[in-house]
């Protein structure tokens, strides 16, 4: 079992989360200029780094507000969880200074 730390409830068990998607992707400033391949590209596609990736993510059973997380995709640990609205840590400290 993995812990993951909501920001509103604190450590819970990883079956009480869902993934969202990519953490901090902004809203277009004119949507209604965008193409449809324009709209597309900004609804479904999004970075897959290899490494710490910030994310959005949800605690369905618990608050059920959305959180964003830092996490590994390869390692899956999370590194760090904040609220929604505040800004992205600092992701060169949890990996050593790279990237």
């Amino acid at each position: 079992m993995m812990l993951i730390d909501c920001p509103n409830c604190g450590p819970r068990d990883e079956t009480e989360f869902e993934y969202g998607s990519q953490a901090h992707v902004p809203y277009p400033k004119d949507p209604q200029a965008l193409s449809n391949d324009e709209w597309a590209q900004w609804l479904y596609f999004r970075d897959n780094p290899m490494g710490l990736r910030a994310e959005r993510w949800v605690h369905v059973t618990g608050c059920r507000k959305w959180f964003n997380a830092v996490r590994d995709t390869v390692t899956y640990e999370f590194k760090a969880t904040y609220p929604v609205g505040t800004p992205r840590p600092d992701i060169a400290q949890y990996n050593g200074g790279t990237r």
